[in-house]
């Protein structure tokens, strides 16, 4: 096969940020520097490593859990990680990614997460 093979992970990487002020928490704070940083050093990781054609860092916005940010959702398998900081983001590349096993210590709890809905039970 030549060319970009079809990646085996997407890590969608919140990154809203609330303005100066806003009592909301947010992925991206004025007040946590590092948070500023997440998704570059997540990027160059990769890129390091050399996975980043199979695992593709994605930008997004709000994943809806503000209160446990910094968040990733890996896919597949709807893998969320919360509380991110440049260490962990190191394990979950070297020990879900390359090696397979889900850092379970860094997941997000179950009473903020659950099983996921299907649209069409939702639907009218």
């Amino acid at each position: 096969m030549t060319g970009i093979p079809q990646p085996a992970f997407y890590i969608f990487k919140c990154q809203q940020s609330a303005p100066p002020g806003m009592p909301k928490p947010s992925c991206v704070s004025q007040n946590n520097p590092e948070s500023q940083e997440l998704m570059q050093y997540l990027a160059q990781q990769l890129m390091m490593k050399g996975i980043i054609a199979t695992a593709q860092p994605v930008q997004t916005s709000c994943l809806n859990r503000c209160q446990q940010g910094p968040v990733v959702l890996i896919e597949p398998g709807h893998t969320m990680y919360v509380n991110l900081t440049k260490e962990k983001i190191d394990r979950i590349i070297d020990e879900h990614l390359i090696g397979g096993k889900v850092v379970s210590e860094y997941l997000i709890d179950d009473s903020v997460w659950g099983e996921p809905i299907p649209p069409a039970s939702m639907a009218r």
